[in-house]
């Protein structure tokens, strides 16, 4: 499982299992904290402390396209690109 983007200690990972996966999405952990956020940032399901999802979102919305390319590279099997972090 491939590490796309790191920062603040929140590290962002995209991984595809065809059978498993619906909708375009990916991981985030922070600590003991684990959740998955749709590819805009939105949150889906898991454990964030909040601040920590308010600083996955403003990753997500100022890398919304590098994210969607990823998320295809993943699909394609392909190696997926790394993400600059927030600054």
């Amino acid at each position: 499982m491939p590490i796309v983007s790191s920062f603040y200690g929140i590290k962002i990972y995209i991984y595809w299992f065809e059978e498993r996966h619906h909708t375009p999405h990916f991981h985030a952990y922070y600590s003991e904290f684990q959740a998955t956020f749709a590819l805009d940032g939105e949150f889906i399901k898991g454990r964030m402390p909040k601040t920590a999802k308010k600083l996955i979102k403003r990753w997500a919305l100022e890398n919304h396209t590098e994210i969607c390319y990823a998320w295809e590279e993943a699909i394609k099997d392909l190696p997926i690109r790394t993400i600059r972090g927030l600054l």
